[in-house]
């Protein structure tokens, strides 16, 4: 059975936590700053947790993670 391939791209963006979930940036953050408030512009710096949702997935692209 040859090895699987992780996706890059994913790779690159999520990140595993110490328990095990699944970690991703928020969107919402690169450009059009100025209507949005500082309070709205602090909360999108924190890391989020995957939906369980899309874990099952995410763990297909990312098997080795």
């Amino acid at each position: 059975m040859p090895k699987m391939k992780t996706s890059r791209a994913a790779a690159k963006r999520f990140s595993k936590s110490g328990t095990g979930k699944l970690i991703r940036n928020k969107a919402y953050k690169r450009h059009i700053l100025t209507k949005k408030s500082a309070k709205n512009k602090r909360n999108l710096r924190q890391d989020a947790v995957v939906d369980a949702t899309n874990v099952k997935n995410m763990m297909k692209i990312l098997p080795y993670m």
